[in-house]
């Protein structure tokens, strides 16, 4: 059951309309990294969840994200209210659609499921899940960069804050299982070049925690699978054949 309350989560007060800002804004709406994306995706990944706990988290989130979504739908259409006083080329897409949040990115490019990352694996997710939130967090981070109404500015750096909080609260949930820094999951047990690192980019070598210690380093790999057979194809022309003809 979901129950909506009107008023959104954290204020929304455009000061200066800007369409240009609000076709920007498109990003986080229709965009990959947006919001409608992340609410889905966190939403149906607590269907796969047995751990009681972590479906709780999930279910939270992917509900704070929906309300995430309201607010840039109203920054969206603040900032297209007066998309008659704005010059076609500015903002091209609100000037065909009219104004408002539409299922687009910045550049018209339509929403896609497509943009959902999910697996019915937890530890899968929840890695997805953290990289979601950076991609939101930068994409926020460059919209500050380009904004210059003050009321907008306030109401994304409370977006950017939040996805920090969502990141950590992934983390620590991968940490409750010891799967934040394991880099194994699944059932199949991985073959015993688990701890090898080859050196294939040659040149300005550098050496760190990410090839040192438990890691077996081989500075000058050789392959060692030898030729693939050749294939067989009866289908396929026969040059001896036709050298025979």
């Amino acid at each position: 059951m979901f129950s909506h309350v009107k008023e959104t989560i954290m204020p929304v007060d455009v000061g200066e309309p800007d369409a240009a800002f609000g076709q920007l804004l498109l990003e986080q709406f229709g965009g990959a990294t947006g919001e409608l994306t992340a609410a889905l995706q966190y939403w149906v990944q607590s269907f796969h969840v047995e751990n009681a706990s972590i479906r709780d988290m999930l279910q939270d989130i992917a509900i704070e994200e929906f309300s995430h979504l309201e607010m840039v739908g109203k920054l969206i259409a603040q900032h297209t209210s007066r998309i008659d006083q704005s010059k076609i080329h500015e903002a091209p897409l609100f000037a065909v659609k009219g104004i408002g949040p539409h299922f687009l990115d910045s550049q018209g490019a339509a929403w896609t499921a497509s943009y959902l990352n999910e697996g019915g694996n937890v530890v899968r997710d929840l890695r997805a899940d953290i990289a979601a939130e950076a991609g939101a967090r930068q994409m926020y981070e460059a919209l500050i960069k380009h904004c210059r109404d003050e009321g907008t500015k306030r109401a994304l750096t409370h977006l950017l804050t939040r996805e920090i909080t969502h990141a950590d609260m992934f983390m620590k949930a991968l940490n409750s299982m010891g799967r934040l820094t394991d880099p194994f999951f699944g059932t199949v047990q991985p073959d015993e070049t688990v701890n090898i690192v080859f050196n294939l980019s040659r040149g300005d070598d550098h050496r760190g925690p990410w090839n040192e210690g438990e890691f077996r380093y081989i500075d000058n790999p050789r392959p060692e699978g030898g030729l693939p057979p050749a294939p067989i194809n009866p289908d396929d022309e026969r040059i001896s054949r036709l050298a025979a003809e």
